[in-house]
C-alpha cells in the first residue's frame, strides 16, 4: 500500500511545528479545565474588538453577545478607555445534559490607550445586538482642514517699452 504525501513547495518548515503546538495547547487547555460549574463561573474571556477612524471620530466595536447592558461598564480616564463586563452562566441551564460547552463565561476587562487627538469629553457608547460601540470625537485641531488656494494662470508678458535714441548724423 502506498501512502501519498501532500507536497507544498513554498511551505515554511516551521508551519508543521506551529500546527502541532496549537493542537497540544488545545489538548492541555481542555485537560486543565475542570468540568464543574465553579470553573464556568470563574472563567474569563477576551471579546474581539474592531478599531477604526475617519476624519471626525475614532470608533471601537466590541463583540459581547449574551452580556446584559447593566453588566457592562465603560470608563474613560486620562486618555485610557476601559471596558469591563461579565457574562454569567445561567443556573437554569445546569439541569440540561451538556455534551460540550464552548462559550466563555466570566468577566473581562479591556483597556485602550487613546491618542491625544481624541476629545475625551465627547464620547458616546451604544449597545445593539451584542455589539458595544464606543465613539470618540476628534479634537477640532486634529480634524483635517481644507484650505482653498487661488491658482492663477500664466499672465501674458507685458510688452516692454524701448526708448529709442536718435543717432545724430
Amino acid at each position: 500500500m502506498t501512502t501519498l504525501a501532500r507536497f507544498v513547495p513554498f511551505r515554511s518548515p516551521l508551519a508543521d511545528v506551529a500546527v502541532l503546538q496549537n493542537r497540544l495547547n488545545s489538548i492541555f487547555n481542555d485537560f486543565a479545565r475542570p468540568d464543574d460549574e465553579e470553573s464556568l463561573a470563574m472563567g474569563s474571556f477576551i471579546p474581539p474588538v474592531d478599531v477604526y477612524e475617519d476624519a471626525h471620530r475614532l470608533v471601537l466595536k466590541l463583540e459581547v453577545p449574551g452580556i446584559k447592558q447593566e453588566n457592562l461598564e465603560v470608563r474613560l480616564e486620562n486618555q485610557t478607555l476601559t471596558v469591563k463586563g461579565e457574562r454569567k452562566f445561567e443556573s437554569n441551564e445546569k439541569e440540561e445534559n451538556f455534551h460540550r460547552i464552548e462559550r466563555r463565561y466570566g468577566s473581562f476587562t479591556r483597556s485602550f490607550t487613546l491618542p491625544q487627538t481624541v476629545d475625551t469629553g465627547a464620547a458616546t457608547a451604544s449597545y445593539d445586538a451584542g455589539v458595544l460601540t464606543v465613539s470618540l470625537a476628534k479634537k477640532e485641531a486634529a480634524k483635517p482642514k481644507q484650505v482653498k488656494i487661488e491658482v492663477s494662470g500664466p499672465t501674458a508678458p507685458q510688452p516692454k517699452q524701448v526708448e529709442g535714441t536718435a543717432a545724430a548724423a
